[in-house]
C-alpha cells in the first residue's frame, strides 16, 4: 500500500460537519468530469491510489482510466463495498432481473446464474456472498485493485451480530480470486481486529477513524493507540483532521507518529489541500510509498 490514498467522500456529497458543503460538493461533482479533474491533480502530484465505493459513478472513472492507460499507468484502485444504494437503484430503473443481469461479470452471466440458483436453492449462504463480490468488482475489469475493501456499515453489522465466518468469506475469496489484499473499514477497530484474530484472520489491513482527539473513535483512544503499537494489525487513519477539528499540520504531524500506521486516507477537491497534505505525509512519513 501507498502511504497516502485518495478518497472520494467529497465527490458524492459526504462531509461529518457540515451538511451545507456536502449539499454544494453533491452540486459541483455532478458531472464527471469534474471528479476526473481534481483526480488528476492527485495523480499529477505523485498520488497513484484511488480508495473508491462502487458507486455508479466510479465505474464511468473506471473506463477513463481503462481507455487512457499510457496517461494512467500507475493508477490503483482500492474498491471499498457494498454500496448499498446501487443495487436499491438499479432494481428501481432496471426491474429484478435487469438489476440482476446489470451487475454480473461479463460473459459470464449464465454461469453465474446457474451458481446464483444453485446457492440459493441449497440456501448457500457463502456463495452467494461470493456472487455479490464478484458482481462489485466487475466495473474494476482490467485495473489495478490490489487492495479491496468491505465498507464499514457492513463490516460493524456483521461483527455487531457475530456473523464474522462472512468476513472470513469476504477475505478468502479476495485473496483466492483477485489476488488482491482483503482489507476492512471499522468504526471500531480494536474490537474488529480481534474478532479477525477469532477467525485465523491476523496482521489485517484496517482502516478506521485515528486523530489526536478521538473524533468518532469507538472504543477510545487509547484502545485504538495499545492495538497499533501491538503489532497486530496494519492500520489505515481516516478523519485525521477530524472533518476540520484539527490544523494540518499537527494532524499529520500527531497521526504519522503512531506505530502500526501504514497509510492514511483523505478527501480534498482543491489544489491547494490536496499539495498541502502530500507535502505534510511526505515530510512526516518520509514520502509517499514504501520502500
Amino acid at each position: 500500500m501507498d502511504k497516502l490514498l485518495f478518497g472520494d467522500n467529497q465527490f458524492f456529497g459526504i462531509n461529518h460537519m457540515s451538511e451545507e458543503k456536502a449539499r454544494a460538493q453533491a452540486m459541483r461533482f455532478q458531472d464527471t468530469s469534474a471528479i476526473m479533474d481534481v483526480l488528476d491533480i492527485a495523480y499529477d502530484a505523485g498520488i497513484r491510489s484511488f480508495m473508491c465505493t462502487t458507486h455508479d459513478r466510479i465505474a464511468e472513472i473506471a473506463q477513463i482510466v481503462r481507455d487512457n492507460p499510457d496517461r494512467y499507468a500507475d493508477f490503483q484502485f482500492y474498491p471499498c463495498m457494498p454500496y448499498a444504494h446501487k443495487y436499491a437503484n438499479a432494481v428501481t430503473d432496471h426491474g429484478m432481473i435487469g438489476a440482476v443481469q446489470h451487475f454480473m461479470p461479463e460473459g459470464g452471466l449464465l454461469k453465474t446464474a446457474l451458481k446464483g440458483g444453485a446457492a440459493l436453492a441449497t440456501k448457500d449462504v457463502d456463495g452467494i456472498a461470493k456472487i455479490l463480490i464478484d458482481a462489485e468488482m466487475k466495473m474494476f475489469a482490467g485495473l489495478k485493485t490490489p487492495v479491496i475493501f468491505m465498507q464499514n456499515v457492513f463490516t460493524d453489522l456483521l461483527l455487531g451480530m457475530g456473523f464474522t465466518g462472512a468476513l472470513k468469506v469476504f477475505h478468502d475469496h479476495i485473496l483466492e480470486t483477485y489476488d488482491a489484499e482483503p482489507a476492512f473499514i471499522t468504526m471500531n477497530m480494536p474490537m474488529l481486529v480481534e474478532a479477525l484474530e477469532a477467525e485465523g484472520i491476523t496482521n489485517p489491513i484496517v482502516c478506521s477513524n485515528i486523530n489526536k482527539i478521538g473524533f468518532r473513535m469507538c472504543g477510545g483512544l487509547e484502545a485504538y493507540t495499545d492495538m497499533m503499537a501491538s503489532g497486530r494489525v496494519r492500520a489505515i487513519a481516516m478523519s485525521v483532521y477530524a472533518s476540520g477539528a484539527i490544523p494540518p499540520a499537527e494532524a499529520i504531524e500527531w497521526v504519522s507518529g503512531l506505530p502500526g500506521l501504514k497509510s492514511i486516507v483523505f478527501g480534498a477537491s482543491s489544489r491547494g489541500n490536496i499539495i498541502g497534505t502530500r507535502d505534510l505525509v511526505a515530510q512526516h512519513m518520509g514520502g509517499l510509498q514504501h520502500a
